[in-house]
């Protein structure tokens, strides 16, 4: 039980850390500058956007459970990489902007509602939002940056915040811990409802 505890601690304690550095900003209104590894990892957690919709991956993961307490915080970065590069060559998608907002809000309710959703099925919803994400980043790769070091560090970034998720999500175990976590799902849920307001009125 002491291990459990001083694991959600140290996952709360990482998402602290990070979100201290989150500037109140949009991740996807143009790049935070050229570079490599460094401007990648910069990049994902300067928007609340992509930060809240990546905790969120880590929390729905702890909800669920069993395999998908793994499957999720990995395959969201593995496919994320594939919507980057799509992005990097010039493939436009429709609706990126609406996808991104939209995985705040569902992944966040699926928090909210303790969704138990088949695994097979968490993945797909996940892995679909991931191709937005990576879209929009791949598409704003600064041209004098490296695409291997700045994809690396995105990457890092976004693994970084599933943890925290996983970490925060672990307080599941007790009563009250279940109640914060699906609070925080709500939460998420209502910032992805203002990202998506401020989509559609652009």
């Amino acid at each position: 039980m002491k291990q459990l505890q001083t694991r959600a601690f140290v996952g709360s304690v990482v998402a602290i850390a990070l979100l201290a550095f989150v500037a109140p900003a949009w991740a996807h209104e143009g790049a935070h500058g050229a570079g490599g590894f460094t401007a990648g990892l910069l990049h994902p957690i300067l928007g609340w956007d992509h930060v809240v919709a990546m905790v969120a991956v880590g929390l729905w993961g702890a909800c669920l459970g069993g395999p998908a307490r793994w499957m999720l915080p990995v395959l969201f970065p593995l496919v994320m990489a594939s919507g980057a590069a799509l992005g990097m060559a010039g493939i436009v998608l429709p609706g990126v902007e609406a996808g991104i907002a939209a995985s705040a809000i569902v992944l966040g309710g699926a928090v909210l509602a303790a969704l138990r959703a088949p695994v097979p099925v968490a993945m797909l919803v996940v892995g679909a939002f991931a191709v937005c994400h990576g879209h929009a980043h791949g598409t704003e790769l600064p041209h004098t940056a490296n695409a291997v070091t700045y994809g690396a560090g995105f990457v890092a970034a976004t693994s970084l915040l599933h943890l925290a998720g996983l970490g925060i999500g672990g307080l599941v175990r007790w009563p009250a811990g279940r109640i914060a976590v699906r609070a925080l799902g709500g939460m998420i849920a209502l910032t992805g409802a203002g990202f998506l307001a401020r989509v559609v009125l652009v």
